[in-house]
């Protein structure tokens, strides 16, 4: 994207520098900051431009399954050795359960500590529920076996036009193997998928221009509904999540960039137009295509991509986590229910259990706040009303860290596989990028039908 096209070298061995005005991430900050004032100060205009938002993010979402099919299914197909498949998904597994926990842990020990809710003697009995009930109702009917078939399409095309990102990720890796075992015959099939992802990643580019148009509908629809003044009650509680997830990102996740070889500063500022982007439209969804073709261009092999992203958008929610335990515990402060350390415990391992259950579900924060709390009687689900006015003002927290989490959670498998280039990876963390290579003896093996795509975006700029 925008920082890429920054880097791009002019053909002589110089670099182009792009004006300002037209870098993306400069763009989404104006808008955000328009948008922001709009909805302040004409509140009713504001909440009017909600489609705005809306509709650039289901622009996105329109893409999400052929990006993630193509890229998984040409990485596959064009691998060496089929066995580093299980070897992926196993390190990445073993990774998002390791850090949802530490995120669970961490929101758990901050609330401890912090109190938020502490003082305020509220009666879940004189609270309105009638908000809150659908989040409630569509908790129930979450469990993890239904979600373990949901990942199953109803047909093998279904998956990519229901949009349903485990369903197009089975799909892809089926057909990617298929494709592998039957080489050479399928040759012409490979052929074609890798050329109709140089057309899908270009629509990306494309696409990416509506940004800024999308964060200031979305902002402007937030500020405007909601008013900045509505978080002065619950203040201390928004306050302590974004600083606990901040804590989260810069030591937890600094340390494993660290000790991965990289620093976090580096990769949010490589980041930055994405982290901008899901800002201002509070949906790591919207920046997904652009972190896998940013992730590739850093280095990262392409099937690690493929596999890592997709599934850590499910399984790998930091933010998300946090949020629930700093949650959960506020809203027993808050009614004045006093939690054990068995209780808290037992909050904790039914919280990784329904993170996953209702991965996907719209409103999935507070749907799996909700299937957690209805499986731990102690904390009243009528509590959930204290917080669904100020849960937008987190969404945008709880997204920046579960984006942040999964580029991380990426590099680091990759790391593991010995599938990463640090020399890209260096490049990109200095803000000099190199653009993959148009024709490459290894295309297929190591970086796959991106190359063009992102060789042609750093000509463009």
């Amino acid at each position: 994207m925008g920082s890429i096209s920054i880097a791009a070298d002019d053909g002589m061995g110089r670099r182009k520098r792009v004006p300002l005005y037209r870098q993306l991430y400069f763009q989404v900050v104006v808008a955000i900051l328009l948008g922001a004032l709009l909805g302040h100060f004409y509140p009713d205009a504001g909440e009017a431009l909600k489609p705005l938002g809306d509709g650039f993010i289901k622009l996105v979402k329109m893409i999400i399954a052929p990006v993630i099919f193509l890229t998984v299914a040409t990485g596959i197909a064009s691998m060496k050795d089929m066995s580093s498949i299980g070897s992926v998904a196993a390190k990445a597994f073993i990774y998002f359960l390791t850090f949802s926990t530490l995120a669970l842990i961490v929101g758990l020990a901050v609330a401890n500590i912090v109190q938020p809710g502490a003082g305020l003697n509220i009666d879940p009995a004189a609270l309105d529920t009638t908000a809150v009930a659908t989040y409630a109702h569509t908790a129930e009917e979450q469990s993890l076996a239904g979600f373990l078939l949901n990942i199953i399409p109803t047909t093998l095309f279904s998956a990519m036009t229901d949009g349903e990102i485990l369903q197009v990720l089975l799909v892809a890796i089926l057909s990617g193997v298929a494709i592998f075992t039957t080489r050479p015959k399928s040759d012409l099939v490979l052929d074609l998928l890798t050329s109709f992802s140089e057309v899908i990643f270009k629509l990306v580019h494309m696409l990416m221009k509506f940004a800024p148009i999308g964060a200031f509908g979305a902002i402007a629809f937030t500020i405007g509904k909601f008013g900045i003044g509505s978080l002065a009650s619950l203040a201390t509680l928004v306050a302590t999540f974004y600083l606990t997830s901040l804590l989260f990102v810069v030591v937890v996740l600094g340390l494993v960039a660290r000790f991965t070889g990289f620093s976090i500063f580096a990769l949010i500022r490589y980041l930055r137009e994405e982290l901008l982007l899901v800002l201002g439209t509070s949906s790591s969804e919207a920046a997904l295509p652009s972190l896998m073709e940013k992730l590739e261009v850093a280095g990262c092999r392409k099937t690690v991509v493929g596999l890592v992203v997709p599934t850590g958008y499910s399984f790998n929610l930091d933010g998300t986590n946090i949020y629930m335990t700093l949650a959960a515990l506020f809203i027993a402060q808050a009614t004045g229910i006093h939690l054990s350390l068995g209780e808290q415990l037992a909050l904790v391992l039914v919280a990784m259990i329904s993170s996953k259950g209702a991965a996907g579900v719209t409103g999935a924060g507070f749907v799996i706040l909700a299937a957690t709390l209805s499986v731990v009687p102690s904390v009243p689900v009528a509590g959930m009303a204290l917080i669904l006015g100020i849960d937008r003002f987190m969404s945008e927290c709880r997204a920046l860290t579960n984006f942040i989490g999964n580029a991380v959670a990426t590099i680091v498998v990759a790391k593991w596989e010995k599938a990463l280039d640090t020399d890209r990876l260096a490049a990109a963390m200095a803000g000099t990028p190199m653009a993959l290579p148009s024709e490459d003896s290894e295309r297929h093996e190591r970086s796959g039908p991106h190359s063009l795509a992102m060789s042609k975006a750093g000509e463009s700029a």
